[in-house]
Parts: C-alpha cells; structure tokens; sequence
C-alpha cells in the first residue's frame, strides 16, 4: 500500500497534472509547428529551388509492380525527403525551446532573494568583543 500512497501524492502534488498539460500544449506546438514547415517554409523553398519538392525526394528501393491498374506489390522507397523536412520541425521546435528555456532562466536570476543577514554572534564572541573595546580605551 505504500507505492500506492506515494504514487497518489506525485499525483496531488500537480507534477502529473503540469506534465499532462505540458504534454498537450506540446502537441498542439508541434502541429504549429510542422504545419508552418510544410505549408510555409518548404513552399518558399521550393519556389526558390524552382519548385522541387522535398517530400517528393525518395530513393527507390523497389519499382511498384502493377497488373493493369491494380497494385501487385507497393512501391518500397526511402523518403528522405519527408525525413528532411521532419528534421526542418525539430530544428524549429528545439529552438522555440531553447528560447522558453532562456527566458525562464533569465526571470529566474532576477528572482534571486537578497543574501541573509549574518547571523548573530554568540555571547562568548560579544562577552570578548565588550573585552577588547575595554582594553582599547
């Protein structure tokens, strides 16, 4: 019953419930994401490449074997195109991150509390301190 009791304390303590929500928004960035890549970023490439498709970049493995009009055996490709535009997301995403990552840490630095005043001496140190300014004079 003890891993029980601990699990349902991760649980309340909101650490599930932060990375549930960090989980979604994360999703929905990288639909953000990949759609800003595929339907924004590679369309400019491409017209600047003159109209090559990356997605359409593939190495085939096996020709598709057709009877007619019908499929026989699939064609079996590499999509290293695909592969490549997918790496263009990451590359955005991780960036985005790293941004998030270094505004946090910049408000964290400014959040810093003010050092703690030292700490009262102890009676033998203000008995001996009492001491010395008597000798002095």
């Amino acid at each position: 019953m003890g891993l029980l009791k601990e699990f349902k304390e991760f649980a309340v303590k909101g650490n599930v419930m932060d990375m549930a929500i960090g989980v979604v928004i994360g999703g929905a960035f990288g639909k953000i994401v990949t759609s800003l890549v595929s339907d924004i970023i590679m369309p400019l490439i491409s017209a600047a490449t003159g109209g090559l498709k990356f997605t359409d970049w593939k190495w085939v493995i096996r020709e598709a074997v057709m009877n007619g009009e019908e499929v026989v055996k699939p064609e079996l490709a590499l999509t290293w195109g695909n592969f490549l535009q997918v790496i263009f997301d990451f590359i955005i995403i991780a960036f985005c991150i790293f941004l998030v990552v270094k505004g946090l840490n910049k408000m964290k630095k400014k959040e810093e509390p003010a050092p703690a005043a030292p700490a009262e001496p102890s009676e033998d140190i203000k008995l001996l301190t009492e001491i010395r300014d008597l000798l002095k004079k």
